[in-house]
């Protein structure tokens, strides 16, 4: 969700992955050439994407090449190639896909959405979710009290053992500050995030390179998001617990960090890329995302009819039962981003 491998090593990722996408098929019937749609995505759903692009190659004849970056990076990447449009396809957490359609990046796909609840996705048209997914912070089991509250992340215990990825560069890290603005207000969060510094390792622009170093003790607390840190324990073997710090009383809030999806202006694909974007958010595709992608389906018919345990942790259902979910207006969050980070820089001194 935030940048995760190097630049060098997507590269290969993306090459790799369209060549098993493609599934020995390159083009569909009565088509000589039915073309690759690019997607530039933030990091955290390959697991899921691979077996999804492959079945869709089957059905189309379409291959998918597929970029993975930070959330940042992503947009970034697509503003900076506006003269030679590479994207098809833009995958970003918010409010890195808002910030995209306000610099112009993307175009309305008019694809079907209306199995999407209205409040969830853009009303122009231009963005849609494909995974829902939400804010989280992991703890090395040796960590000895383990965390529970905000406050239990200032303990001496922490000292040089803490990170967290960078607002304004990482979607998960930017969900750190808005939800602490929102618990604390605006200087709350700032004296809050000043005196953490004290513990933190230093900036990070990929969340999902402070895995690895909870899961082996390097640190014993980072944040994470659901989907990612849930994936890493099923695929990686991952040594950590997932928790929502509580406050004071003993309320735990998240902050919901959707997958959203947009048609990239000028793509070079666009009808190829829209019925990837159709695919992905069929029936058939999000069912999966459940089982398969630990996230949460972006469809109401299939949120409805899912089979949800309450209690089994290793779910997002149960990580999230007594857990309430907060979604920031990101319009306005876009609108004071700039200055937000500027006075976390400033407040830390990164």
């Amino acid at each position: 969700m935030s940048m995760r491998p190097g630049l060098a090593a997507i590269a290969l990722a993306a090459t790799a992955l369209s060549l098993t996408a493609c599934g020995g098929t390159g083009t569909a019937a009565g088509s000589s050439d039915a073309g690759t749609v690019t997607v530039y995505s933030a990091d955290g759903l390959s697991g899921w994407y691979k077996p999804q692009f492959a079945e869709f190659t089957k059905e189309t004849g379409i291959a998918v090449n597929l970029v993975e970056a930070g959330s940042g990076e992503v947009v970034s990447r697509v503003e900076k190639e506006q003269s030679n449009p590479q994207a098809d396809v833009v995958v970003t957490l918010p409010p890195f896909i808002q910030k995209a359609d306000a610099q112009g990046l993307l175009q309305p796909s008019g694809i079907d959405t209306s199995a999407v609840p209205a409040e969830e996705k853009d009303t122009a048209g231009k963005y849609v979710p494909v995974v829902n997914n939400y804010l989280s912070f992991i703890a090395n089991p040796g960590a000895n009290p383990a965390p529970v509250t905000w406050d239990d992340l200032l303990s001496d215990q922490f000292k040089g053992k803490l990170q967290y990825s960078t607002p304004g560069q990482a979607g998960d890290g930017t969900a750190v500050l808005l939800l602490l603005q929102h618990l604390k207000g605006n200087a709350g969060a700032l004296d809050y995030l000043s005196k953490l510094q004290a513990n933190n390792v230093g900036p990070s622009s990929s969340t999902g390179k402070l895995q690895p170093k909870v899961s082996n003790g390097e640190l014993l607390v980072a944040n994470g998001d659901v989907q990612m840190n849930l994936a890493s324990i099923k695929d990686d073997g991952s040594k950590f617990n997932v928790f929502f710090p509580a406050e004071a009383n003993g309320a735990r809030t998240t902050v919901a960090l959707p997958y959203v999806m947009g048609l990239a202006k000028g793509a070079p694909k666009s009808e190829q890329a829209k019925k990837l974007m159709e695919f992905l958010l069929s029936e058939k595709a999000q069912k999966t995302v459940g089982p398969d992608a630990l996230g949460v389906s972006v469809r109401k018919d299939v949120r409805e009819s899912a089979n949800v345990d309450a209690s089994d942790k290793s779910t997002p259902a149960g990580l999230l039962n007594g857990v309430t979910v907060w979604t920031p207006n990101w319009t306005e969050v876009i609108g004071t981003l700039d200055a937000d980070v500027a006075a976390y820089q400033k407040a830390t001194g990164s």
